[in-house]
């Protein structure tokens, strides 16, 4: 069976993806079920996270807002785009 051709638009790996999603807004959902949302500024190798104008939701209530904040890698469950 022969690999299919790539989708125009689509990272090909994680890795992909996550470069393709540095600097956009985005969600990022801990193992303890807090959400924090705002603008992806980086990440490293073991999925630290460095976000801009986050918001931290618990229960899908906002709670806190922040200007930076960092993420330690080992609390996180996901991270995903927000569709605008």
């Amino acid at each position: 069976m022969a690999d299919a051709p790539p989708v125009q638009g689509l990272a090909k790996t994680p890795a992909d993806f996550l470069k393709s999603i540095k600097g956009k807004p985005v969600i990022v959902k801990l193992n303890s079920g807090v959400d924090y949302r705002g603008v992806l500024a980086c990440l490293d190798g073991y999925m630290n996270i460095a976000m801009e104008q986050t918001e931290e939701y618990v229960n899908g209530q906002l709670k806190n807002k922040y200007g930076d904040a960092f993420i330690r890698g080992n609390n996180v469950l996901y991270i995903s785009t927000i569709k605008q």
